[in-house]
């Protein structure tokens, strides 16, 4: 069964990134907004922005981060991580710095974005819960075939680990 999956990732950097992601089919992922889509919602400020997360997560079954280099501690980021989890969806994180971007390159490392969320039970990290994967090989067609090769099983995976999680509630670290 092809879960539906909603993807977080910064827009900027790993637009290109993550549509290559999105595009490999093995799960059915929330369409982005188009430029001028985006900039009439975020004219709309916080709230509208919030309606458009909210609308887009409906009916999703999980949250798949995809890291870039500036992707961890981002306001949004933080809020589709903690409003996926606070809803009792999988969340996972995939790097995808070494995917090729649409210049060719590739991007160094981010650090985990987990690391800025919290469960309000315990104060852990949410990283010490969710499972972040990075995907080896030497080119970006090699990571791209990983991705696209495990991408249902860490899905299905977050999905578990949600349903075994308590029900605790998590926040981003200010």
């Amino acid at each position: 069964m092809a879960r539906r999956v909603f993807y977080s990732f910064h827009y900027v950097p790993d637009n290109w990134r993550a549509s290559q992601v999105r595009n490999i089919g093995a799960v059915e992922g929330n369409q982005p907004a188009k430029d001028n889509d985006w900039e009439t919602i975020t004219k709309g400020g916080d709230k509208a922005i919030e309606k458009w997360i909210d609308d887009q997560m409906n009916g999703r079954s999980c949250v798949v981060v995809l890291i870039g280099t500036g992707t961890a501690n981002r306001k949004w980021i933080n809020h589709e991580i903690v409003k996926g989890w606070n809803a009792g969806k999988g969340v996972l994180g995939i790097h995808v710095h070494n995917l090729k971007n649409s210049e060719g390159k590739t991007s160094t490392n981010g650090t985990n974005p987990f690391d800025h969320v919290t469960l309000n039970s315990s104060g852990a990290k949410l990283s010490t819960v969710v499972k972040v994967y990075d995907p080896p090989g030497a080119t970006s067609t090699d990571v791209y075939a990983h991705i696209k090769n495990n991408l249902e099983g860490w899905i299905e995976t977050a999905i578990a680990i949600r349903a075994g999680t308590a029900p605790t509630a998590i926040t981003a670290l200010e």
